[in-house]
């Protein structure tokens, strides 16, 4: 039976589909013949609405419709911002909705306000227009049904569409006059669907008019392979596989590939059709699934484009939107490479008017020029052999765009931005967002919890719910952990028996990283196989240490954890399914597979396709192999236990991230937290991911403060995201030593923002000088204290409060203390002074400061005079081996109140001393004893006067909101680069 009311809102929704919305009932009176324009289908409309079930296609259509409007970045219908109420009230009264057919509408589709890409980008000139896109999105819509067909949300596709776009747009125009080609990074995060990205980039992109996609796909073919596989699965389509082939005709399907793939041809793209005979263009494949770049296999004539008008370029739109595209897929491996750019060389003048689009999957990766500037021949740059050849290709492709792809940008922004032929992203950054689902650093650590430690649960602790740590004292849990693997697996295959999963969990994994070294691997693989075949999983000791387990760890998180998912009462429910998962991790012959070759033909051997092989359920164990790149699908158990010093290449070692769909409350990490980093140091390697996720987060954040226009121009390039880079832990850097530059920031804007300095001197004379300095403040502290009350919010409905004593002082005070102040290993508080110093003006002025020094509870306090002053509260705090910073200084009660005063600025009462007004700052002061335990702080205190040289004035200082003056950027940069006489270098041997 027809749906007119579904045929007619199609029809009305496409006429708006360019535009944006318009009058409903116009539109509905002019494409309709049976309507009165009263009623124009509104009333029959709000009726369907009430009764609609959640798979109704008319509720589908306006899901998709309403959630593509509120999300569009750059809406001309509307000056209301994306993701907000106010953009779609814009858009109920544009269409002319009443308040009753509004209220239904936001009820069953709610205002999608998840937080979008966030881009940092030099000005560039318009031409990807939201019109100009729908008018040209053939393979873009393909791909978004595909997307919708494999189970992705409206505002997931709209929120791809949307960054996809913003990345398409700072590209350069296919049909520009002069040559140019943008350089651009975007960064996701590690195994959160980077490739789904740039797989709607190259769709857009060659919808729009790039005919030659060159896709660099990882350093080996295994990866290589897998990227071919998604592209031609998503993008590239059935019909342009086949090139012409019957589907049905077995001899035309030989040297076909994907013959053996069991999800060929259903979950490959279909276009109902070569895309050339439904009025677009197909695309050619210069490498298929099995075959890598291998010198052009029809001869040059395969990228000779044919031109429908001969006397004007390939770039002329009146040739380019009639030319079929090429797409190849290559290895970033020198031969390879070699081969390709040899063979471009030969085709001549056609290159320059070729619009090309080079794709850098993990671009921090191989890509990078690494070699010591210092060691350049005078004049020449010295290039590493894959960044050599990269820029060999953007040099003969001067229309090529390139944009790289990484989870860890460091090395990419690191890139020295005065070498024009380099891949510095000089035009844009799109930092995407975290996907809904994704399990990342933040859901195995509890940054910030207001929690304390002694009251965290299964439910209100990620780290209790996810990890398990490696202390000596507990042993290595290499049994326990493989234990966990067996369970999981059996509770996979008990939830695929009870209704859950639709699809059964296809693979099941987990990982063993320990070393780099070959040797260790081996060895390693030979205990965890001793240790499954005496584990007795046949016997009752097994069952009981299994039994065991599930009733102290997995049946209390599952069912802490709002999962919904079923689960067994007690493990005899569990016990058959024990067996079932016993025999497929087995199956082969080994529970073990080691994956640490070089080779490609390794990898073949190892049967470790997770696209061609059915079911792998293995216990992996390797290195270097098992990161960058290479996803392990299924994953559930890791242990890890192998240190390194990079951040970047800490980070991708974190297989463990990833979409866990059905089972992410049985996802366990076992983590070393007490490693070995050398001879005489000792790391926790669960601190380093915390730390570099406060790195990452930052860095991310600090994209997204100064990623908005200030007077429609941006308030940093990406050049000037170098600064931008934190380091939290000083024996984690944020990327090998030869990968960056070396670059100064001048001012740091923190307007309502807490700036708090970790590093503080080491030598007692200088800390002693340093306390002297506070003399004149601590003077007019002494003698208050008051209350200092939180008011309840988001954590607990309780009112806090704890004592503190507070003074008032002026802008011009604190500023000479803080301007006179030492640091160990340079001022790491010059860059906030330079902005803390320009806050006496009119229009961006602080008058003074509320200086907060807090006391501890009465059970915990220790107090003793300092310079003759107080009593104060002292405070313990503790460098780690190796560190030169201390971790955070406040505490997260105290900036909790701190940030109130700052977001709620009120007149000031009574004496004023804990009253906050727009033009007065916060600062929380903590008299610091550097210990390891109480009983060493009381010995400081014991004589009731503090030793000056063992109390460290430390403090976090939080600026009014009002600090800012419009008129100025938030930011300045004095950069250094390689086109500037004195730019510098960080040295490769630095320690």
């Amino acid at each position: 039976m027809t749906d007119q009311l579904l045929n007619l809102h199609v029809d009305v929704l496409a006429a708006m589909q360019r535009g944006g919305p318009r009058s409903f009932s116009k539109l509905c009176f002019a494409l309709s013949d049976d309507l009165e324009p009263s009623d124009a289908g509104l009333s029959r409309f709000s009726e369907r609405l009430l009764t609609a079930s959640p798979g109704d296609e008319l509720l589908s259509l306006w899901h998709k419709t309403l959630t593509t409007w509120d999300l569009d970045e750059r809406a001309d219908w509307s000056s209301s911002p994306a993701r907000t109420d106010e953009r779609r009230a814009d858009a109920y009264a544009r269409l002319g909705f009443d308040s009753e057919l509004r209220k239904s509408l936001d009820a069953l589709v709610p205002v999608f306000k998840e937080p979008g890409a966030v881009v940092i980008s030099k000005t560039f000139e318009p031409w990807y227009t939201r019109e100009g896109a729908a008018a040209r999105s053939f393979y873009w819509h393909a791909y978004e049904e595909l997307l919708r067909r494999k189970g992705w949300s409206d505002a997931a596709i709209a929120s791809l569409d949307e960054a996809a776009h913003s990345v398409v747009e700072r590209l350069s125009s296919p049909t520009r006059e002069e040559a140019y080609g943008a350089r651009g990074l975007v960064v996701g995060y590690v195994q959160s669907g980077k490739t789904a990205n740039f797989t709607g980039v190259t769709a857009k992109a060659i919808d729009a008019g790039y005919r030659l996609v060159i896709v660099l796909g990882g350093t080996l073919n295994l990866l290589r392979a897998q990227t071919q596989r998604r592209l031609d699965m998503e993008l590239i389509g059935q019909e342009n596989i086949l090139r012409g082939a019957d589907p049905g005709d077995a001899d035309a399907l030989v040297g076909i590939d994907y013959q053996d793939d069991e999800d060929w041809p259903y979950k490959f793209v279909s276009h109902g059709g070569r895309p050339s005979a439904r009025g677009a263009f197909d695309i050619e494949r210069l490498t298929t699934r099995d075959d890598d770049y291998k010198k052009l296999l029809n001869g040059i004539r395969a990228l000779e484009f044919e031109k429908h008008d001969r006397s004007r370029p390939l770039y002329d739109p009146v040739n380019l939107h009639r030319a079929a595209a090429r797409i190849m897929v290559v290895k970033k491996n020198k031969t390879v490479l070699s081969d390709l750019v040899k063979d471009l060389r030969k085709i001549g003048p056609l290159l320059s008017e070729i619009p090309a689009l080079i794709i850098d999957d993990e671009s921090d990766q191989a890509s990078v020029n690494t070699t010591d500037p210092k060691k350049w021949e005078a004049g020449k740059v010295s290039r590493t052999a894959i960044n050599g050849l990269i820029t060999d290709l953007l040099r003969l492709l001067p229309r090529a765009q390139y944009v790289g792809y990484t989870a860890t940008p460091f090395a990419n922004v690191f890139v020295d931005p005065g070498d024009g032929e380099d891949i510095f992203p000089r035009d844009f950054l799109v930092s995407l967002p975290r996907p809904a689902e994704y399990m990342g650093v933040q859901d195995f650590h509890d940054l910030d919890s207001p929690v304390p430690e002694s009251e965290r649960t299964f439910s209100n602790s990620k780290e209790k719910a996810h990890v398990r740590g490696i202390y000596q004292t507990t042993g290595d849990r290499l049994q326990e952990a493989m234990d966990a693997f067996l369970l999981t697996g059996a509770l996979k295959l008990y939830r695929i028996d009870h209704g859950f999963p639709e699809e059964p969990f296809r693979h099941h994994t987990m990982l063993v990283h320990e070393s780099v070294r070959t040797n260790d691997h081996s060895a390693l693989a030979m205990r965890l196989v001793d240790l499954w075949e005496n584990a007795g999983y046949t016997g009752a000791e097994g069952h009981s240490r299994l039994a065991d387990l599930f009733e102290s760890d997995f049946a209390k998180v599952s069912s802490a954890l709002p999962e919904d998912l079923p689960n067994p009462p007690a493990y005899e429910q569990l016990r058959p399914y024990v067996s079932r998962a016993r025999q497929l991790i087995n199956s082969g012959g080994s529970p073990v597979i080691v994956v640490n070759g070089d080779s490609d033909r390794y990898f073949a051997q190892l049967d470790l396709d997770f696209d061609r092989t059915p079911n792998v359920w293995k216990i992996l164990v390797g290195g270097t192999k098992l990161s960058r790149g290479f996803t392990v699908e299924g994953l559930t158990v890791t242990y890890y236990r192998r240190t390194t010093q990079q951040a970047d290449t800490l980070m991708q070692m974190g297989r463990w991230f990833g979409f866990r769909p059905g089972y992410r409350d049985l996802v366990r990490l076992y983590i070393g937290r007490e490693e070995q980093l050398s001879k005489t140091k000792t790391v926790d390697l669960y601190e380093a991911f915390e730390a570099i996720c406060l790195d990452e987060e930052l860095f991310r954040a600090e994209l997204a403060r100064y990623a908005p226009l200030v007077d429609g121009r941006p308030q940093v390039t990406p050049a000037q995201i170098p600064p931008l880079v934190a380091q939290h832990i000083p024996w984690v850097k944020p990327s090998a030593r030869n990968k960056m530059f070396n670059a100064e920031l001048v001012e740091v804007r923190s307007p309502g923002q807490p700036i708090e300095p970790t590093v503080y001197p080491r030598d007692t004379k200088a800390t002693e000088r340093n306390t002297a300095r506070w003399q004149g403040i601590l003077a007019q502290l002494s003698g208050f204290s008051v209350t200092c009350r939180l008011q309840p919010d988001g954590t607990t409905p309780l009112t806090r409060s704890f004592q503190a004593a507070t003074a008032v002082v002026p802008h011009a005070d604190l500023l000479g203390v803080l301007s006179s102040l030492e640091w160990e290993g340079g001022n790491v508080l010059a860059p906030h002074l330079t902005y803390l110093s320009q806050l006496d003006g009119r229009l961006a002025r602080v008058d003074d400061w509320l200086v907060i020094v807090p006391h501890r509870t009465e059970r915990h306090r220790i107090e003793a005079s300092l310079m003759g002053h107080g009593p104060f509260s002292l405070f313990r705090r503790s460098r780690q081996d190796g560190k030169v910073s201390f971790g955070r200084i406040s505490g997260v009660e105290h900036r909790a109140y701190a940030q109130q005063l700052i977001d709620n600025p009120q007149p000031a009462s009574g004496d004023g001393r804990t009253a906050v007004n727009p033009h007065r700052g916060v600062v929380l002061l903590y008299p610091v004893v550097e210990a390891a335990t109480d009983a060493e702080v009381r010995a400081v205190a014991a004589s009731g006067a503090a030793d000056p040289a063992r109390i460290i004035m430390a403090f976090t200082v939080v600026p009014p909101r009002a600090a800012i003056d419009s008129t100025r950027q938030l930011v300045r940069f004095r950069a250094k680069n390689s086109t500037c006489p004195d730019a510098a270098i960080v040295k490769s041997s630095e320690a």
